[in-house]
């Protein structure tokens, strides 16, 4: 009788650990996925304000030598400030 009821325990135990480890993947993946979901905003924040920027430019509501004051002051990588046609720091 004993030995039943240890095999079941274990049985159970072996159970309870791979439901563990189930629930472990299942929130590491809803980590992921709401981490994904975060960046996918954050960039179409920035593409909206980027583009609100240089429409406020085009129609003459700010001063493009404002904005490249403030790309030169923030823009490092050599890449992007080519990008710009800011000269190399």
């Amino acid at each position: 009788m004993a030995s039943k009821i240890n095999d079941r325990i274990e049985s159970l135990e072996a159970r309870l650990k791979k439901l563990k480890v189930r629930q472990q993947r299942a929130q590491a993946r809803a980590r992921t996925v709401a981490h994904r979901t975060m960046r996918r905003e954050e960039t179409r924040r920035k593409i909206l304000v980027g583009a609100i920027v240089l429409a406020r430019v085009e129609q003459g509501l700010l001063e493009e030598s404002v904005l490249r004051g403030w790309l030169e002051g923030a823009v490092e990588r050599a890449e992007d400030r080519a990008l710009f046609g800011l000269g190399v720091r």
